[in-house]
């Protein structure tokens, strides 16, 4: 009876301990397609979950049609590479790109049909310790509300002027606990909300056999953002790349707890800040090309979100108005970065080949004199 009744109380300890335990998906590109926004050639360009519209900032300079082109998302084509002074070179520059890789759709292949994060960049040859940084188009904001857009990445609104919400989104408001709000951001778009302590990471990537270490990089409530090494990528094929913490403490009976006020302290969270794959200088140099299909966390959760008898949130609002100061925040560094991207694109020269100052008889009297003048020579 006695060896009974410890099991049990063990059993229950350690099912109490699980429920803190949350696996979640922070960023899966193979949901980043584009969808929307399509060029003059009718091919979409930016994808509607995430897409962001900055003509807010752009002021009143810039006419109607100009702050309609003023949008931007997480596309895959839209993302960038950052390259440290070893590394950095206009050939390298402009090699090192990041695009939607199509997995080939046989049924025995991972992700079959999927497009995945496909990676190009150019190290130097020579013997330098080079690194290159995968980043967004911009920082994944916290904060932004849930959406819906048109196949233009214009915020659809109903009669009163309120977004217009998905399906599973209007489900999640109805059941929703009480002072929690969703973002466009969560679910597998690069954020994850009520986060405690980390105590896994995992990459899941494409090696080919390349000697080079990855890095992912992460960034939490109050703005630090901390790398964390994943492993080397001499592999070849589908591997999931783990980073455990090393400060984790899995005995509850042994960690320091600290309490915290319920409300209105907001949910800490963590965004994805993007990859840095580092190469040594005595690795081979030149390109290197790598493929990733998502990233995941396993987390204690900072607060139990179970439902409560008054809705603080909605009797006082405090949460409500520090995520719209910080939205606001975001929305105006993020607006400012992209207008003066796209005065620079607005400035970029176009023309591949000069325009000929000789008409076509002119040409034809040039070649003649220069015929004449060989005949004479030759005479």
């Amino acid at each position: 009876m006695k060896r009974t009744y410890v099991v049990f109380a063990a059993a229950m300890l350690l099912t109490g301990a699980s429920l803190f335990a949350e696996e979640a998906t922070v960023i899966d590109f193979t949901l980043l397609d584009a969808d929307c926004v399509s060029d003059a050639n009718g091919n979409p360009t930016e994808n509607g979950h995430t897409v962001m519209d900055y003509s807010a900032a752009a002021g009143a300079t810039f006419t109607t049609d100009q702050k309609r082109l003023m949008k931007t998302s997480l596309s895959l084509p839209e993302w960038e590479i950052q390259l440290n002074s070893s590394a950095k070179n206009p050939q390298a520059v402009g090699l090192s790109t990041v695009v939607a890789a199509p997995v080939k759709s046989n049924a025995d292949v991972p992700f079959a049909g999927k497009n995945v994060m496909g990676v190009r960049v150019m190290f130097p040859e020579w013997n330098a310790n080079a690194n290159a940084t995968i980043v967004p188009p911009f920082e994944i904001p916290a904060y932004e509300k849930l959406r819906t857009v048109d196949e233009n990445g214009n915020k659809k609104l109903d009669d009163k002027g309120n977004p217009v919400l998905a399906d599973e989104d209007k489900q999640w408001k109805v059941n929703k606990p009480s002072g929690l709000t969703k973002t466009e951001f969560e679910d597998g778009y690069g954020v994850v909300k009520n986060v405690g302590t980390v105590k896994s990471i995992a990459v899941t990537t494409l090696g080919m056999n390349y000697p080079h270490g990855l890095y992912v990089m992460l960034k939490d409530t109050d703005g630090v953002e901390r790398r964390y090494f994943m492993g080397y990528m001499g592999f070849d094929g589908w591997k999931t790349l783990t980073w455990t913490n090393p400060d984790y403490i899995p005995e509850i009976r042994t960690r320091e707890i600290r309490v915290y006020p319920i409300y209105p302290r907001g949910l800490p969270f963590v965004k994805f800040t993007g990859f840095e794959v580092t190469r040594d200088a005595s690795h081979v140099g030149g390109d290197y090309i790598g493929y990733f299909k998502d990233v995941k966390i396993i987390y204690d959760k900072a607060l139990l979100t179970s439902d409560r008898d008054i809705a603080d949130e909605d009797l006082w609002g405090i949460v409500g108005k520090k995520e719209a100061d910080r939205q606001n925040g975001e929305m105006s560094r993020f607006g400012n970065k992209q207008v003066q991207r796209y005065l620079e694109k607005s400035k970029e020269a176009t023309e591949n080949e000069f325009t000929s100052s000789l008409t076509a008889g002119s040409s034809s009297n040039a070649a003649q004199t220069t015929g004449a003048a060989a005949n004479a020579t030759a005479q």
